[in-house]
């Protein structure tokens, strides 16, 4: 039982992630419209507060963090990316959130310290 639970601790888990994620992102965006110049606060504390969380959960990852929040105005937005890592520990989550003013994307990658 234990060797289990430690064997889930090296896993990325993608949905607890992602539900972190939505949940600080909503606590600051929420309903608000977008500002050019809120924007990079807002981006700081939404990071700082998920990279909190996520270091609150004691897990052996390296954690990387990027964020897009940009005003819904017709424009598109396309990113790729590729990845050379143990494809059994280490993971990414994107979420996707919107409002009727803005777009916010969030992409996190985790990597195991073994």
């Amino acid at each position: 039982m234990a060797q289990e639970d430690d064997e889930e601790d090296l896993v990325f888990n993608v949905e607890e992630v992602q539900k972190l994620v939505r949940d600080n992102i909503e606590l600051c965006l929420g309903g608000n419209v977008y500002s050019h110049s809120r924007a990079p606060q807002w981006i700081t504390v939404i990071t700082e507060r998920t990279l909190a969380r996520l270091t609150k959960l004691n897990k052996p990852f390296k954690y990387i963090m990027r964020m897009t929040v940009t005003q819904k105005n017709g424009c598109g937005l396309h990113t790729a990316a590729a990845y050379f890592w143990d494809t059994a520990t280490d993971g990414t989550c994107t979420v996707r959130w919107e409002n009727k003013y803005m777009y916010c994307i969030v992409n996190i990658w985790g990597l195991a310290l073994q």
